[in-house]
């Protein structure tokens, strides 16, 4: 990897480049005047200059592309056409088009054939200049005329993403047949474009592949007659040192010492000095040595959106600068830097820019250092032809850039056009100015001056160096640890960064050496756990009496030991559970969430009306798929509530969980708490677990693992207190609307991931419509997923891990058998001896109410379902029994706001992947068969208030003073005659209580995180049926209209079940009673009184039936269902919400 030096200083003659200011502004407005009637002439020019005026010009032409031009389906198009059109003047596009568009989207539902290509045809002509044809005689023509004018166009191939080999190839293949065209003198490619599937912790094999993709490019430019340019391009932030890797790399190879190559660099890197250093002297020390010189072109950047939104949901630091007047600052640096004498012979440079100053700029700076051979002008084709015309007259040379697509692939320019309008409409911009009209408060070009002028004046201040500095190998806490003590506020802990080599270094040397750690005897002997139980609770009594801010601080420190061992943890959870590092990594940073949240929570506990008992004991029994971020967060809600814990851990990952026990009594130990307040406890699966788990001591479970496994703890004893996170059935749904490069790539990730191992996997994806006949949506499919590396988690290139173990049966079931009526798509392959590596399997035709529609099988194998709507999509991905994760893909607003009303999941995901629940921003935890207890999800606002018991303060709670609803008054004047005073007050400041917890809680959505550009937002859902409240010997009546108030404000439906002899006292007292004994397994019981023994049998059942609260923000708890929303509102970085998430 590239070393970097951040040490540059101006050059001695620095101030040349102040003496040519006034020349260089002079000359920019000598370009602008000399063009403007030219451009007020140019029809392009003009309809671009329109099109960015209005603010509707860039939305309407990304939303045209995306959903007029790309789907597959004219019907599906034609209502897309006339749901942009809907509220908008399309006059940027000028009388006639305007015209156009609105007779087509009124006929398009009618004629959608006949419209639909028509109205596609009118936008490529429209759009026409920016992106060109691909294809052979009209690209030749485009070549010839450029060369006539004196261009030369630098070819940039779109294509679809490349999500596997098979497209990589394929763009590969495309590139060399354009380097094979003999009008061709100049391409572009990038190193995400020749190579699938980047895994960047293993930059030395990435650096490898991209190499051996690229060289047989050089080698067909080099033998062309004349040679074909090639130039190197950069596109994000982490691949920046592998392009330069890359290229230095291939150039310094004996074959291409004579070839002169190209890479581009990008301003708005601060990094990007150190890196126009390294390539100078590269070339310097190449043409001292007999090569050839390179080019560098400088661009400006035109990536800073969606730079923008990878650091906001990583929570890293921003890579580029934060401002447009420091990427201007030190672009001039870099010219000032660079054009020298002493580099004329090794280097050539690209202006690329549209801003007439800084081209004005460097031609002036290149003319005083007599360097102007160094120099060309380049700008983008389709951007102001006059500007260019006169820009180039004056360098004598110019390369514009040039993005081709072949006809029938034009949708995939999308993201290029919208970086390109977006760059251009923003008001900071050149081209946004130029076009802007002048008024008497603001003239846009000399605002355009006064920035130019201020850029130079400051361009050796702005800073110089990588903005992101992580490094894993000297950090001792919480990344997060002082922002959140200073705002008093929970942040997320950053993943590892392996864009950066100290981490890469890190994450290596960890893997090599992992930790020796004693896991201990297996406990076999039912009467030893005995003795770890009486610990517990004599350990108890000392932790329960600490403060709610004693207990965080604990919890907080243990935060800081994990993430000071974080590298140990990837080392075990990759030696133990075959975790790859990418997979691992956020884990352990869950884990750290973890403390830090529920420390937060404990803070918390107090605000609510009611007294809280913390329980006494509670076992956590985590899964072996998550070994450190779920027996992490379990052991501390326990704690933050004040409970002991016996951190009891599955048997195939027993290592992962004595690191964390080890960190959790490092802090111990620290602080002076008891050791058994937290207990490590490897009990057998036997008779010693049982007796654990069975113990009247224990006050809670938390379970995560199999519903089967929920069910056999409660058959042990139908009362045990189990709170569980199961098994999920989940599907994304991909309609005809959706993107389908973004919705692949978000598929095969959710289904393979960890090899599937993930509760939260898509094992089913729902194709809907003509979706489900794309060839393009299969063959990207079916690309992505045979490109997986499958391997042991050690390996650094490994991209899917193998199992934890061999497939038990439902997993060879679905790894080997098909359903009636069922292919294979990609038939899954066992690639050792033991069962433990499976290749991915695609299997296609999978039919509702089919074995594989509704048993998890919790392996790398995914299901494709084929939906005539998505009315049917919708009613399948609900069907399976389970609610654990659910997505869809659509940018259509209706289809997404349509699904948000009906799914019926915990986590649903919206236009993005359906795994990695991140702590706060995504709280985890499904409905129906995937959850068992109160539903709470981890991570979330309600969790850790669960590890205990409530009950009404003995001296009554004030009243809030808060207006309470016209309904609830009545239903309180209903109660009054059949209670007594007392009680009456109770009710009423209950119902005021509801009330508020209503307003600040339950009844509005709230997004913690605040991300710009991904809505996160964690609401409450009604029941999905009646919530039954039964009412047993010994109920207070003030408690069953405690119900009524809660079902009142929550719009959800109770029944009233009692035996016979209470009923009748109910019926009296205005209660209607739907029936004498509970039928069947209702989701949900409010108990009231005393509650018969079988109701406590079935995990599918939750019985409540701790004291009626007054508060509401406790007792309006079991008529609610939690849901976390996660949307992706973005395209290509810039801001979308079709469906209005975030109004």
């Amino acid at each position: 990897m590239p070393q970097l030096s951040t040490n540059q200083i101006a050059p001695s003659n620095s101030d040349d480049l102040d003496a040519v200011v006034e020349a260089a502004v002079a000359r920019a407005y000598h370009w602008m005047e000399a063009t403007a009637e030219a451009d007020a002439d140019d029809a392009s020019t003009q309809q671009l200059a329109e099109l960015l005026r209005d603010d509707n010009g860039v939305r309407f032409t990304m939303d045209f592309v995306d959903r007029v031009m790309r789907p597959e389906s004219n019907r599906v198009a034609a209502q897309a056409l006339r749901a942009i059109t809907q509220d908008v003047d399309a006059k940027f596009l000028g009388q006639v088009n305007a015209l156009l568009v609105g007779l087509g989207a009124f006929v398009g539902p009618f004629l959608p054939n006949v419209v639909i290509p028509a109205a596609r045809a009118r936008l490529r002509q429209l759009v026409g200049h920016l992106v060109l044809d691909a294809e052979g005689n009209a690209l030749n023509r485009l070549l010839d005329n450029a060369e006539e004018r004196g261009e030369q166009l630098n070819l940039n191939l779109l294509g679809e993403a490349v999500l596997g080999e098979q497209e990589a190839t394929d763009r590969a293949e495309r590139t060399l047949n354009l380097i094979k065209n003999p009008r061709v003198t100049y391409v572009s490619v990038k190193a995400s474009s020749m190579v699938s599937q980047l895994n960047h912790w293993d930059y030395d094999e990435c650096v490898r592949q991209v190499k051996d993709r690229i060289r047989p490019l050089y080698r067909a430019a080099r033998d062309r007659d004349p040679q074909v340019f090639i130039n190197m391009d950069m596109e994000e932030y982490h691949d920046l040192h592998l392009t330069i890797d890359v290229f230095t790399q291939l150039l310094s190879e004996d074959e291409f010492k004579d070839y002169q190559g190209g890479i581009v660099l990008q301003a708005y890197l601060p990094d990007t000095l150190g890196a126009l250093d390294h390539l100078a002297e590269f070339a310097q020390q190449r043409v001292a040595e007999g090569g050839s010189k390179i080019k560098i072109r400088l661009v400006k950047g035109a990536n800073l959106s969606m730079e923008r939104h990878h650091a906001e949901v990583r929570g890293w630091e921003q890579a580029p600068y934060l401002t447009k007047d420091e990427v201007d600052a030190n672009y001039y640096r870099l010219l000032d830097f660079i054009l020298r004498p002493e580099y004329a012979g090794a280097l050539s440079i690209g202006v690329a820019s549209h801003n007439l100053f800084t081209s004005a700029l460097a031609y002036e700076l290149a003319q005083r250092r007599g360097v102007t051979e160094m120099v060309d002008s380049e700008m983008l084709q389709g951007m102001s032809p006059a500007q260019q015309q006169i820009v180039r007259e004056v360098y004598g040379t110019q390369i514009l850039y040039t993005p081709v697509v072949n006809r029938d692939d034009f949708d995939v320019a999308v993201s290029y056009l919208v970086r390109r309008l977006e760059e251009n409409a923003a008001p900071q911009n050149f081209l946004h100015a130029l076009f802007a009209p002048k008024t008497a408060e603001r003239d846009p070009i000399k605002e355009q001056e006064e920035v130019f002028r201020w850029a130079v004046d400051n361009r050796w201040n702005v800073h110089n160096g990588p903005n992101r500095t992580q490094d894993r190998n000297t950090e001792t806490e919480r990344h997060v640890a002082e922002a959140s003590a200073v705002t008093g506020r929970f942040f997320n802990e950053p993943d590892t960064d392996p864009a950066l080599e100290a981490n890469r270094v890190w994450a290596a040397k960890h893997l090599s050496t992992p930790p020796p750690i004693d896991t201990g005897e297996e406990i076999t002997d039912p009467s030893a756990i005995r003795d770890n139980i009486s610990r517990a609770l004599a350990a108890q009594k000392a932790w329960g009496t600490c403060s709610a801010a004693e207990r965080a601080e604990v919890l907080e420190a243990i935060g800081d030991e994990i993430a000071r061992r974080r590298g140990d943890f990837v080392a075990v959870a990759a030696h133990e559970a075959g975790k790859t590092v990418d997979q691992s990594d956020p884990e352990i940073s869950e884990a750290i969430d973890f403390c830090d949240y529920y420390a937060d929570s404990a803070r918390h506990l107090d605000e609510i009306a009611a007294e809280f008992e913390p329980n006494k004991l509670t076992v956590v029994v985590p899964p072996w798929n998550f070994p450190v971020a779920i027996p992490t967060g379990g052991v501390m809600a326990a704690l933050a509530a004040g409970s002991a814990v016996i951190l009891k851990p599955a048997p195939q990952v027993t290592q992962c969980a004595k690191l964390i026990a080890d960190c959790i009594q490092a802090v111990f130990e620290a602080k002076g708490i008891d050791p058994d307040t937290v207990q490590y406890v490897r009990a057998d699966e036997g008779e010693a677990g049982k007796a654990l788990l069975t113990d009247d001591a224990v006050d809670a479970i938390i379970l995560t693992g199999a519903s089967d496994t929920a069910q056999l703890f409660k058959s042990w004893d139908p009362k045990l207190n189990v709170m569980a996170e199961t098994s999920g059935k989940n599907a994304i749904i991909i309609t005809p609307s959706a993107d389908p490069d973004l919705a692949i790539a978000d598929l095969y990730q959710s289904a393979f991931g960890h090899s599937g191992q993930k509760c939260s996997a898509a094992s089913l994806v729902i194709l809907v419509g003509s979706a489900g006949e794309s060839e393009r949506l299969r063959g990207q499919l079916l690309d992505a997923a045979s490109t997986l590396v499958v391997g042991p988690g050690t390996d650094l290139s490994t991209t899917m891990n193998g199992l934890i173990e061999a497939p038990g049966e439902k997993l060879e079931r679905g790894l080997t058998q098909l359903e009636d009526g069922e292919e294979w798509l990609l038939e899954p392959k066992k690639l050792d001896d033991e069962g433990k590596f499976w290749s991915p399997g695609i299997r296609d035709n999978v039919k509702p109410g089919s074995w594989y529609h509704q048993n998890e099988c919790f392996g790398p194998v995914l299901g494709i379902m084929h939906a005539e709507d998505l009315n049917e999509a919708i009613e399948w991905q609900n069907s399976t029994g389970y609610g654990l994760t659910a997505g869809i893909h659509t940018l259509d607003g209706n289809e997404i706001n349509t699904w948000l009303d009906r799914v019926e999941a915990g986590n649903v995901y919206v236009n993005r992947g359906i795994t990695g629940a991140i702590v706060q921003r995504q709280p985890f935890g499904g409905w129906k068969k995937s959850s068992v207890g109160p539903g709470a999800k981890a991570g979330g606002p309600n969790y850790v208030a669960q590890m205990g018991t409530w009950r009404d303060s003995e001296d009554l709670a004030p009243s809030p003073g808060v207006s309470i609803s016209a309904d609830v008054q009545a239903l309180l004047e209903e109660f009054r005659p059949h209670v007594s005073a007392e009680d009456y007050g109770w009710l009423s400041r209950a119902a005021e209580y509801d009330q508020r917890a209503w307003d600040r809680e339950f009844g509005r959505g709230h997004d913690h995180s605040g991300l710009r550009s991904e809505a996160n937002i964690f609401r409450y859902r009604n029941t999905l049926e009646p919530v039954v409240v039964y009412v047993g010997e010994g109920y207070e009546l003030r408690d069953v209209y405690r119900q009524a108030l809660a079902a009142a404000i929550t719009g959800s439906e109770i029944r009233v079940v009692a035996p016979d002899h209470i009923a009748a006292d109910l019926a009296a007292a205005g209660i209607t009673v739907d029936a004498t004994r509970i039928e069947g397994t209702p989701s949900r019981v409010r108990a009231l009184g005393e509650a018969p023994e079988e109701l406590y049998g079935d995990i599918t059942t939750a019985v409540f039936d701790g004291p009626a609260l007054l508060d509401g923000r406790r007792e309006l708890l079991p008529y609610l269902l939690e849901q976390s929303i996660s949307a992706t509102l973005h395209r290509f970085g810039v801001i979308h919400d079709p469906a209005g998430i975030r109004q």
